[in-house]
């Protein structure tokens, strides 16, 4: 699997609201976008990836409770 580094540069409303967003979405939240006709690799795959996010937005103080 090739790994793929990014950088963003968000407003501090951005990022509080982004952090929002992915401590409230969920499995069903990422099923209803993802391609489910080969099973749900697609969901899990976005769920890991979006902790990846909410985890780098926690290491620079976004981490709503």
């Amino acid at each position: 699997m090739k790994e793929v580094t990014f950088t963003a540069t968000l407003s501090h409303e951005e990022a509080l609201a982004f952090a929002q967003f992915l401590k409230r979405a969920g499995y069903y939240d990422y099923h209803r976008c993802a391609d489910t006709h080969g099973g749900d690799d697609e969901v899990y795959e976005m769920l890991h990836a979006s902790d990846k996010i909410r985890t780098a937005l926690a290491e620079v103080g976004y981490a709503p409770r």
